[in-house]
């Protein structure tokens, strides 16, 4: 009976560890990433990082999941709070990515999106009206901008700036400098395949290649081991 007790404490032990271990689900939430860069990179707000170490994430609240910030390595200082819009990627990697526009000569690159590693959504960034005008004349795209009135609020404190974002009105540039809706240049997810696609590809019953009747025969061992096993435990206790 004693044998039993501590077989049970030992599973009790182990279920509160797996419940209770902290790690990689709080970065999969949040999508915190570390970012080391070896040259100068814009971010929008006309903010230029240096070469160094940053922390890239998702504000952390269900309502702001397109509200990206960005802090020095150890999270004491933050550099600024972006806007972005879904992107996604056809090709997923295990990899931070950082897909970075190109740039005019003598300026730095200015990061388009962030994608976390494993995912095929990432964050498109929001830059200003004035600066994404630039933008979309150097890389020939489109770029999706939000009123130069608001760029203040990028470099603000961490809380601060959030509400005004998410209330920006929204639209794209061209590198002609016309202004779409922002469906234009939002990147759609890729079509995943159709139940009735994937039912055609399969034949409707699997060839039978075996028989079932060892499969029989482990069941009824399995069953007969089971029994005797329950019949030593209650000789022990009794």
């Amino acid at each position: 009976m004693n044998r039993f007790k501590v077989i049970v404490t030992i599973f009790c032990v182990c279920l509160m560890a797996m419940v209770f271990s902290p790690g990689v689900e709080a970065d999969s939430w949040n999508k915190k990433t570390i970012v080391t860069i070896d040259q100068p990179v814009e971010i929008p707000g006309d903010i230029v990082l240096q070469p160094g170490s940053y922390v890239f994430k998702l504000l952390d609240s269900m309502s702001d999941r397109h509200i990206v910030q960005i802090f020095n390595e150890d999270q004491t200082h933050i550099y600024a709070t972006i806007l972005a819009i879904p992107n996604y990627r056809l090709q997923v990697t295990d990899n931070t990515e950082m897909m970075f526009g190109e740039r005019a000569a003598g300026e730095p690159q200015a990061i388009r999106a962030w994608f976390y590693p494993g995912d095929d959504s990432g964050q498109e960034f929001v830059y200003p009206k004035r600066r994404a005008l630039e933008l979309a004349k150097v890389t020939s795209q489109q770029v999706p901008t939000m009123p130069s009135e608001l760029e203040s609020e990028i470099a603000k404190p961490a809380n601060e700036p959030v509400v005004v974002l998410k209330e920006a009105p929204l639209t794209a540039v061209k590198p002609t400098g016309e202004e779409v809706e922002i469906a234009q240049v939002a990147t759609p997810k890729p079509a995943q395949p159709t139940a009735d696609a994937d039912a055609t590809q399969r034949p409707e019953k699997l060839p039978q290649t075996a028989s079932p009747l060892p499969l029989l025969g482990l069941i009824g061992l399995l069953s007969l081991g089971t029994g005797f096993a329950l019949l030593a435990v209650r000789k022990r206790t009794a």
